[in-house]
This record gives C-alpha cells, sequence and structure tokens, in this order.
C-alpha cells in the first residue's frame, strides 16, 4: 500500500491537508464506518496475508495489532485439519500482551456464540523458558484456550528460546524489542514446523534491524514465501479512523472538524519533522532516533572550510608554561590568524565552545550572522588532549579577533572553570555560562534542528562534523547527544561524543541571546603614565576595572 508522503530522499515537505486526495479530506455522506464490517480496509488487508513471513511497518495506532489479533483468534479456534495452530504474541513491553489477550478474549467471546466451541477466560500463568545454556527461568505469560486444543499466548517478555515454540508467532513493536535482530533470527525457526512470522512495528531508525529486515524481504532475500505491507495513518485516515474515533465519542464527524483532528496530530510533533515521517508515515530516520536526515547536513556543507585541529601528546604536559604557551601561540599566529583576518567586522557573531580535556574533542564553532539571517561558520576548531590553559590561549586569542561577538560556553563539570575564567575576561554580558542539561537540550536544540530543515545555516563540508550532527538523537523525546562514543574518522585511536554538534548548538544560541544593550566601538587600550619601564614601554595591560592595575585597557566600548 502506497504512502501518501514520499520517501525522505526525494522530498523534504510534508504534504499539507489541501494535498491530500479527496478520499482522505472528505466525508461521504451517510457515511457508517462499521458498513463493511469491524475492521478498516488495511486491517482486512493485513489479517488476510497468507505468506509464512510477513512484515508490517506501520504508522502509529492505525489499528494493526487489533485487526492481527482478530485473524489470530480465529486461527487457533480452528481445528488442525482447518488450519489450526498455536498463537504467541511477543510485544515489547508487558502491557502490550495485556492489550492483545485482551482483544482475543473479545473476540473469543463472538467466536463461541456462533460456533458453540469451548474457550477459557484469561488466564495468567508462567511460562517455562530456557536459554541456549540450558538455563530454566519462568517469566509471566497470558493465555486463553480453546476447544480445538490450541491457545493464544501473550508472553510479557521477550522469551530466551523462540525457537522452542510451535506455532504462529506474532511479534509487535519489534524495533523497540531489546535484541531485536535476535527475536527476528530465532523466530525464523519455527518455519520448520509450519508456524507463520507476523512481524509488525513502527520504525526506530533506518539502520534498525526491523528495517533492514523490511528491506531484505522486498529484495527478495527472504524468498517468494515472504512480504512487506506498508500501513500509514494516511492510509488509516482514508479508511475510515477519524469516523471511528467519532463513532466511540458519539460525535457527528464532520470534514472540518477532521481536517482540524488531522493538523491537531501533524502539528504535534512540532519542529520534529524526521519524527512525525516516522512515526506516522511509516518512513526511517536515518539512524536510530536520528533527528537530522543527511540530506539536510549535506546541503548545509556548501564547500570546504578548514577544520583546524590541535591534538597534543602526554609529552605536550612535560614542557614548561612558558614552552606551552609559545608553542600554542605559534600554532594560532600559523592557522587561526588569517582565519580571524578574514571576518567582516561589520557582521554580528555568535561563537559556542563544547569543552572537554581528555576522551572527547573541545570544539570551538563561531557563527557569522548574515544580512539574510543565515548562520554562515567560517571555521572550526577542534582540541583533544589541550591542556585548559592553552585552550584559554586559543579561545581567548578568537574571542578578541571575533567582531561583534556574543559567545555560548559548555559550564558542565570541568568547563565552568574556563567558562567563568573567560567570563570575567570579556564580561557577563558577552559570555553566557551554559550549564547543558535535558531542559536546554529540549529547549535549543529543536531549535538548530529547525536551522537545518529550513537551510538556513553554512558549514564546512567534513566528514567529522557531518558524523556528530548525526549523533544527535531523541532521547526520551528530547533531542540530544546521547552517552555512546564513536571512533574519528580522522584517527580512529580517538573518541568523539558529538562534539560539534554541541558546539554548534551552543553558537545558535548564541546568535539568538541577546546579552549586548548597545551598540559600541572599542576605543582601543587605555595608556598610563604608571609603571614605565626604562625603555619607555607600558608593561601591564589589563581589562578589569578603571585604573585598577598600570597599562592599556580596552573597556571594549564601554
Amino acid at each position: 500500500m502506497a504512502s501518501i508522503i514520499q520517501p525522505l530522499a526525494s522530498t523534504l515537505r510534508t504534504l499539507e491537508w489541501d494535498d491530500l486526495p479527496a478520499r482522505v479530506r472528505t466525508i461521504p455522506e451517510g457515511f457508517n464506518p462499521l458498513d463493511e464490517g469491524i475492521l478498516m480496509l488495511h486491517q482486512r488487508q493485513a489479517a488476510a496475508l497468507k505468506a509464512s513471513i510477513i512484515a508490517i511497518p506501520k504508522g502509529r495506532r492505525t489499528g494493526i495489532t487489533f485487526g492481527t489479533m482478530l485473524d489470530k483468534t480465529l486461527v487457533a479456534a480452528a481445528r488442525r485439519s482447518a488450519g489450526g495452530n498455536n498463537v504467541y504474541y511477543i510485544g515489547d513491553t508487558k502491557e502490550k500482551g495485556l492489550e492483545a489477550i485482551g482483544y482475543c478474549a473479545k473476540f473469543a467471546r463472538i467466536i463461541v456464540q456462533a460456533q458453540g466451541q469451548g474457550v477459557s477466560g484469561i488466564e495468567e500463568f508462567l511460562f517455562e523458558d530456557q536459554d541456549d545454556d540450558g538455563k530454566t527461568k519462568h517469566i509471566t505469560a497470558y493465555r486463553i484456550r480453546f476447544a480445538s486444543g490450541f491457545q493464544v499466548c501473550a508472553l510479557s517478555s521477550r522469551p530466551a528460546n523462540i525457537r522452542g515454540l510451535q506455532g504462529d508467532v506474532v511479534i509487535d513493536e519489534a524495533a523497540f524489542h531489546p535484541d531485536v535482530q535476535g527475536v527476528l533470527d530465532a523466530a525464523t525457526a519455527l518455519l520448520i514446523w509450519g508456524g507463520r512470522i507476523t512481524v509488525i512495528s513502527s520504525h526506530n531508525g533506518k539502520g534498525n534491524p526491523f528495517a533492514v529486515f523490511c528491506r531484505d524481504i522486498e529484495a527478495g532475500r527472504y524468498g517468494s514465501d515472504a512480504v512487506v505491507m506498508t500501513v500509514t495513518f494516511d492510509d488509516a485516515v482514508a479508511n475510515g479512523l477519524f469516523e471511528r474515533v467519532c463513532m466511540m465519542k458519539g460525535v457527528a464527524p464532520t470534514a472540518e472538524d477532521k481536517a482540524a483532528w488531522y493538523a491537531k496530530i501533524r502539528n504535534g510533533y512540532g519542529v520534529r519533522k524526521a519524527a512525525m515521517r516516522e512515526e506516522l508515515d511509516a518512513i526511517p530516520r536515518d539512524g536510530n532516533g536520528v533527528c537530522l536526515p543527511s540530506i539536510w547536513i549535506e546541503r548545509a556543507m556548501r564547500e570546504e572550510r578548514p577544520v583546524l585541529r590541535l591534538a597534543l601528546g602526554d609529552d605536550f604536559l612535560q614542557m614548561s608554561p612558558p614552552e606551552r604557551e609559545s608553542h600554542v601561540a605559534a600554532w594560532i599566529e600559523t592557522h587561526v590568524e588569517p582565519l580571524l583576518a578574514l571576518l567582516n567586522p561589520d557582521e554580528r557573531h555568535g561563537l559556542g565552545q563544547d569543552f572537554a580535556r581528555h576522551r572527547d574533542f573541545s570544539v570551538v564553532v563561531p557563527l557569522a550572522v548574515r544580512q539574510n539571517l543565515e548562520r554562515h561558520c567560517p571555521f572550526i576548531i577542534e582540541m583533544h588532549n589541550v591542556p585548559t590553559r592553552q585552550q584559554e590561549q586559543i579561545l581567548w586569542a578568537v574571542l578578541k579577533r571575533l567582531p561583534r561577538f556574543t559567545a555560548a560556553m559548555d559550564a558542565t563539570g570541568s568547563g565552568q572553570t574556563l567558562a567563568e575564567y573567560t567570563a570575567d575576561e570579556f564580561g557577563a554580558d558577552h559570555v553566557a555560562q551554559v550549564v547543558l542539561n535535558r531542559k536546554w537540550y529540549g529547549e535549543w536544540m529543536p531549535k538548530l534542528i529547525q536551522a537545518f530543515e529550513d537551510g538556513v545555516i553554512d558549514l564546512p563540508k567534513d566528514d567529522n562534523t557531518a558524523q556528530d550532527l548525526r549523533d544527535v538523537e531523541e532521547v526520551d523525546g528530547i533531542p540530544m547527544v546521547p552517552a555512546v562514543r564513536k571512533k574519528d574518522l580522522k584517527d580512529p585511536e580517538l573518541k568523539r561524543h558529538g562534539d560539534t554538534a554541541v558546539a554548534l548548538a551552543l553558537a545558535w544560541f548564541a546568535t539568538i541571546i541577546d546579552l549586548v544593550p548597545i551598540e559600541f566601538q572599542s576605543a582601543g587600550r587605555r595608556e598610563s603614565l604608571a609603571q614605565i619601564d626604562d625603555a619607555g614601554r607600558y608593561p601591564t595591560y589589563t581589562s578589569a576595572g578603571f585604573g585598577t592595575v598600570a597599562g592599556g585597557t580596552d573597556f571594549r566600548g564601554f
């Protein structure tokens, strides 16, 4: 069944209500959602599939589990000569198992009345499970037994040895099982005894084993007795989902209410368009909960620009402080100063730093705000195993030359010290000290994601930067960088933790917040007559206070 929403690779636009076919938008006069039976068209089509392996990627709450369990109740109620068999339902949670067995109990009562067969109530029992090492444990399960001698059994957790089961197996929300591939591999053994496998799930990333399983079936790798049927939210809407919702509420459906209801469902995802496509349109995202599709990232990387890297060995720590400072000063003069000289002094700039000291990269990202409000990243600085004092040396060299800047710095954990010192040096009205937490990510990471979708961000073309951006995932509904670390693409011995993505989010934040209330023009260093040395030079400079020490203070226009 074709999806109304086109694959992400060919379009970035979600169709508006008026773009949808009339069969989705309209309600036929005198329409009765039960005229064709209790199941909607897509539910009947799914239940009618007879292949040995069935995969059903679906939009959420489209009723596929309901229709499938009606079919499986009929299977368990039938005699063996009529195709009867045991049915095992394996959900990702205990609650799903109870819901599925509840459906079967309702269906069973109707079957009993029609056929006069005996059927048990819902029984809770202990299912004896044995893993491949011979260890036995008991897990809670629910079942309904029929006079046919077969049963529908809902297991509240994945059994260790699915291979020991005989019958039809329904694996629900397969993409969200702890061991997706293990479930799929074990279930295929049921085919030996004539069982059937139905795998139902919303998608959970393009790389998830469920999505791979579906692609393998479509590619013919499971033979001709395997089929994929995709059911989207729009398919369900076209087949009467809204009208059934109204029927359950006891209200009359109208076209106006249908349009408002549809928009409410879609708009509920806000800027999380990739999540909406995945959960409603059955289009898997680029990764496990990935928020930034590759096509958005690649579109933002328009040309190659410098990604400067300073990675220091432990021998650097053996140098004296003056030697370290001199070494890094030479690196700044060679690599950083020429780039700073190219910046437009008339443009406003934001800067973000994600601090790291040992394991990860400490990344500095400047953003220039163009006249059209596009954010242009002229370069990126990556530091690995760089002492805090030298990170301060590099960061301050950038900030002293960055026109009209506001900075946002990671003040979480060990980054707090550098953030505090930088705010003292350049003023709290120029440096925001940000404690990174779920609340901050929940408020500001969606804004960065929206910038990529709108195409208003311009980054250097760099593989590590792209990898860091792909690391942004939804963690319990919040877009952020999870704990998993990945190998650096330029030096596999080093690890990355989405460092550039966090620094970029901080830089975007810095371009939006308003810490500087007025325009200003620096008057330059202030000369002092105090403590002039024999050569007539002023030996000290400061930016703290008026006349606190001798020197050439630059008051930055205030």
